[in-house]
């Protein structure tokens, strides 16, 4: 537990033991859910935790309770790592009632198979919830990342409760070993990052608020100058590249491949560009995911390869067409020793992305690098460059 303020307090708990948040997000360094108490005349008490952490939480509540009993369990987000304990909640203290959207409240009987509606605050666009001191205003927040998602704003101490948005992954109990924009930027770009209309709907509304810390469901309570998470937020959201360099990911099963990015990001660094390249075969798709938006230039690199693509670069462009992935500067160097047809396979892939501009030059290697493809990668970096 810790103080969020006076009157909040931090109730939520770390997993050391996840490999993988949603079953497909590598967590090195873990996960937190993050649940809150807010003491007041009547007390209040923000979602709870992923499931095998039950015991812990209500250990972790009781605490926070000394000897009260909670009047209110505030639903912002209907994921199960958030709301699993809704039930047990609400049988151990039976007086309580439960705050949440009405499409939350159909989630929950679908789940439980209980009706709480008899107990059930339901909420809409602008609810107030009075607490005492405390008066908690509700904002609709759909599809971040789900359609019942709501977050709330307590005016007494200028809190945002922001459910899954500015979450990021790691547990919060030890130092973190990269900035928080690091994996926040691959935690919105994974989860949230399909939905940027809806995100830039959000800080509109959000904007108005005189906020000072904002509390997520996962990851640190963001205190201090919030304007640097909201700025990030606003930029991620708009799908705007946050560096003009380029980023090559790539795939290459006996090294021709590989030599030709390496050709290329050699030349580019000659000529003054930031660049990155992935093996996708060695990295998570999220890692090379969160780096095509963060560029505003991508080359995309692969084989011809069964007809098609390489697997792991037909992943990446699934993935990136899903996310809406838009407003970028692409290229392409395919390989092929009979029938080169990776480029033309590849932007197929990205036909339904949206302000995307296409290189002239398209490097095509014939199993090796020779003469020819070496001048097409040289043409490549002064388009780029």
């Amino acid at each position: 537990m810790e103080k969020v303020t006076d009157t909040i307090i931090h109730i939520g708990v770390n997993d050391h033991n996840i490999h993988l948040f949603e079953a497909q997000y590598p967590v090195p360094q873990g996960m937190a859910y993050n649940s809150y108490v807010i003491l007041d005349e009547k007390i209040a008490v923000t979602d709870t935790v992923e499931e095998s952490f039950a015991h812990q939480w209500f250990a972790n509540l009781e605490e926070a309770l000394q000897g009260r009993k909670p009047d209110y369990l505030i639903v912002h987000h209907m994921e199960g790592d958030h709301s699993a304990n809704i039930q047990a909640f609400m049988e151990k203290y039976p007086e309580a009632q439960v705050v949440s959207s009405l499409a939350a409240l159909n989630m929950m009987k679908c789940y439980f198979g209980v009706d709480y509606t008899p107990r059930a605050i339901p909420v809409r666009e602008g609810f107030v919830l009075e607490l005492g001191k405390h008066a908690l205003q509700f904002i609709a927040a759909p599809m971040i990342h789900w359609p019942e998602v709501f977050m709330s704003y307590d005016a007494c101490d200028k809190v945002l409760f922001s459910a899954d948005a500015f979450g990021t992954f790691g547990a919060s109990d030890q130092e973190p070993e990269e900035p928080w924009e690091t994996e926040a930027r691959r935690y919105y770009y994974g989860i949230v990052g399909k939905f940027g209309t809806f995100t830039e709907t959000l800080l509109k509304k959000a904007a108005g608020l005189d906020i000072k810390t904002i509390c997520s469901l996962h990851g640190p309570v963001l205190t201090g100058d919030v304007s640097h998470y909201v700025d990030l937020y606003k930029k991620w959201a708009s799908y705007t590249p946050e560096s003009d360099g380029v980023f090559i990911p790539y795939t290459s099963i006996y090294g021709h491949t590989e030599k030709a990015v390496q050709l290329l990001a050699e030349e580019l660094k000659k000529a003054g560009k930031e660049v990155v390249t992935m093996n996708l075969a060695e990295n998570d798709v999220s890692y090379a995911l969160t780096l095509a938006f963060y560029y505003k230039n991508i080359v995309f690199a692969t084989t011809t390869y069964n007809g098609g693509i390489f697997p792991t670069m037909e992943d990446l462009l699934f993935r990136l067409a899903d996310h809406s992935f838009c407003k970028r500067r692409v290229g392409f160097i395919e390989n092929g020793s009979w029938g080169p047809a990776a480029a033309k396979t590849m932007k197929e892939k990205l036909v339904a992305c949206k302000e995307l501009e296409y290189t002239d030059t398209t490097v095509t290697v014939k199993g090796a690098l020779n003469d020819v493809s070496v001048e097409a990668v040289k043409k490549l970096v002064a388009e780029l460059a």
